[in-house]
């Protein structure tokens, strides 16, 4: 599509954002992750997306959620584009991640029971140690395997990667 024949249903990145709750930014890192085709271009060179890219964005955020990373989304998205179902390849990588969140809870559940234990033990060095006195607390924290296994908050066992307005773990 030329820059001159811009349908007039086409919509500015800022409507698509708004749309969707990410920013314009993410719409130019979705595309040139290949996550969104090219857009046209008016006679100024701003970008103009077809109405469908509203579905396509939606789709790539719930993907993320899922636990797809840009680069898997993008794959999939081309084999879909180009004719070729990845239906399977799809559901494996989400088996995949079902997996790897059974594995977050069951450690999740091990630090649970770790952290109402250490809570009692605690109490009771607290009931023992004189006020102002110093009770050590933190340093009993060494040994405990429960608490060394666990993911760590906001990291959930995977390297973070921070993506335009987007932050996702892989």
């Amino acid at each position: 599509m030329s820059a001159t024949t811009v349908p007039l249903s086409s919509l500015a990145p800022r409507e698509v954002a708004r749309q969707c709750g990410v920013s314009a930014d993410t719409l130019r890192h979705y595309e040139r992750k290949g996550l969104l085709p090219r857009p046209a271009r008016t006679g100024s060179g701003y970008r103009r997306y077809p109405p469908e890219t509203v579905a396509r964005v939606l789709l790539v955020q719930r993907a993320l959620v899922v636990g797809f990373t840009l680069d898997e989304l993008a794959r999939v998205l081309r084999e879909r584009d180009g004719g070729r179902p990845p239906c399977r390849g799809v559901r494996d990588l989400v088996a995949a991640r079902l997996a790897d969140l059974e594995e977050r809870l069951r450690q999740l559940a091990a630090l649970r029971r770790e952290l109402r234990h250490l809570l009692g033990e605690w109490d009771r060095t607290l009931a023992a140690t004189p006020p102002g006195q110093p009770a050590h607390l933190l340093q009993s924290l060494a040994g405990r395997t429960a608490i060394a296994a666990a993911p760590r908050p906001g990291i959930a066992g995977r390297r973070r990667r921070r993506v335009a307005s987007v932050s996702i773990v892989r």
